[in-house]
């Protein structure tokens, strides 16, 4: 049923950067060796997750397995960072589906994926909550409708790069929800007073690592 989550989410991933608003919490910024510049999802550490209410009994989860995302990240000025992201409504998956299960899902009581064949969100201002932690408002096209959407997100760490690993690296965890019936996607939401059905509110989770510009190895002899 849930189909409609396809929140974009992220939905995406779209899990900008934090550091920390040094005085408007009175605590210390969360340094981070990594530049500033482009960076590319890590599509093997990245996930997207979404839970909506099953007539109140449980919240059935389901999965995007295909998606995207640009960031652009700037360490020393967080909120000037963006990140866009696109994900295959066709991709959606869930654990033990009954037959024809997930066909419905890509149908027109749900994602109508054959119309709209993409979910994106473009990230639009980041506002540092913390010393590690940002609130990220986005652009999210769901169903072939835009509409604002907010992710909580949280900066996991990063480093410039390593003889393993020759590029910079820098992961997120973020979460948000929205009401898929904004989206126009309102089949199954119980009446008003009854839970028969699958709830309206959608909530999403990303977890998601960037690689970034190529590291450059240290001169030998040097200490670094």
């Amino acid at each position: 049923m849930l189909r409609d989550f396809a929140i974009g989410a992220l939905v995406a991933l779209a899990v900008s950067l934090p550091q920390c608003d040094a005085q408007a919490k009175n605590m210390p910024p969360f340094k981070v060796d990594v530049p500033a510049g482009a960076y590319t999802l890590d599509k093997a550490h990245a996930s997207l997750i979404f839970r909506v209410s099953h007539m109140g009994y449980s919240h059935f989860t389901g999965r995007l397995s295909r998606f995207d995302a640009k960031l652009w990240f700037d360490p020393a000025h967080p909120s000037r960072s963006h990140v866009e992201a696109s994900i295959d409504p066709l991709s959606l998956a869930s654990d033990n589906p009954p037959d024809g299960f997930l066909e419905s899902l890509h149908g027109p009581e749900w994602l109508a994926a054959a119309k709209f064949p993409a979910i994106t969100f473009k990230s639009t201002k980041v506002v540092l909550t913390g010393r590690n932690t940002a609130r990220i408002t986005g652009d999210f096209t769901l169903h072939g409708i835009t509409r604002p959407v907010v992710l909580n997100a949280a900066f996991n760490g990063g480093y410039p790069g390593m003889n393993l690993d020759p590029h910079a690296r820098v992961g997120f965890s973020a979460h948000g929800s929205f009401k898929r019936s904004q989206f126009g996607i309102a089949y199954g939401i119980p009446a008003p007073g009854s839970n028969m059905g699958v709830g309206d509110a959608v909530d999403v989770t990303i977890e998601a690592e960037f690689n970034g510009p190529a590291w450059t190895p240290p001169n030998k002899g040097s200490t670094k």
